[in-house]
């Protein structure tokens, strides 16, 4: 399929009180066999998370896990001696590789934390564990997409062990930007973070989300002041 839209109100939910997410692909309770991913993107959770609450400590392997906080920070934990604070406008990325065991709570007593929990499989497996993450600037997206997640790190973005990238952008009203996949045979995945968007002839709220599978460029126009999220990736 060439291309795969999915609205916001069409997620799988889990609420466990501490806990409120929303599975863009089937996650934990959620099953749709026709939510599995796209490509190697594999989950995509948009979790709040309570005051003093989060997850605690579990075991992953041969998963790329990143983290976008939206609002909030979470305290990070984890087997390789890690020890953070993620916080709004940082991205994490974890290798999970041989296997690690991580936790990540809210690091606030007082105000939830939403982030994004976003899993992609690996292109090597059993690699060795590793952990990144920094801080990229609001300024440096403003009516373009900044790279934040690449395969080689390239500008001042993450290195993911797969052939995929994340970019952010912040759009204004009336403005359009233009993606460009990074390789050709990608499949480009929008995700509506705030605001709306037309392309491709389709018109995306908040939290809507479109998958592509183009090569060439595409063109973003913006109705409202607009926060995007691109996850560019290969197919399995």
């Amino acid at each position: 399929m060439s291309k795969i839209i999915h609205r916001a109100d069409s997620r799988g939910t889990a609420a466990h009180g501490w806990l409120h997410s929303f599975h863009t692909f089937s996650f934990a309770g959620y099953h749709n066999p026709e939510r599995m991913g796209f490509g190697t993107l594999r989950v995509l959770n948009d979790d709040v998370v309570q005051p003093s609450q989060g997850f605690g400590t579990h075991p992953h392997e041969n998963m790329e896990i990143i983290s976008i906080p939206l609002a909030g920070s979470l305290r990070h934990k984890d087997s390789m001696g890690n020890v953070h604070v993620i916080r709004t406008g940082e991205v994490q990325v974890m290798s999970a590789g041989t296997g690690i065991t991580h936790s990540e709570y809210n690091n606030s007593d007082e105000d939830p934390v939403n982030f994004l929990q976003i899993w992609v499989l690996p292109k090597l497996n059993n690699i060795e564990p590793r952990y990144d993450q920094d801080i990229f600037e609001k300024a440096d997206r403003q009516n373009k997409f900044q790279l934040v997640v690449s395969p080689d790190g390239r500008g001042d973005s993450l290195a993911i062990n797969q052939d995929a990238y994340f970019s952010l952008a912040e759009i204004d009203a009336g403005k359009s930007v233009q993606y460009s996949p990074h390789q050709t045979g990608n499949g480009t995945y929008l995700f509506v973070l705030e605001g709306q968007i037309e392309v491709d002839g389709e018109q995306l709220s908040k939290r809507d989300a479109l998958g592509l599978w183009v090569n060439a460029p595409m063109d973003i126009n913006a109705s409202e002041d607009t926060q995007l999220l691109s996850i560019e990736v290969t197919d399995i």
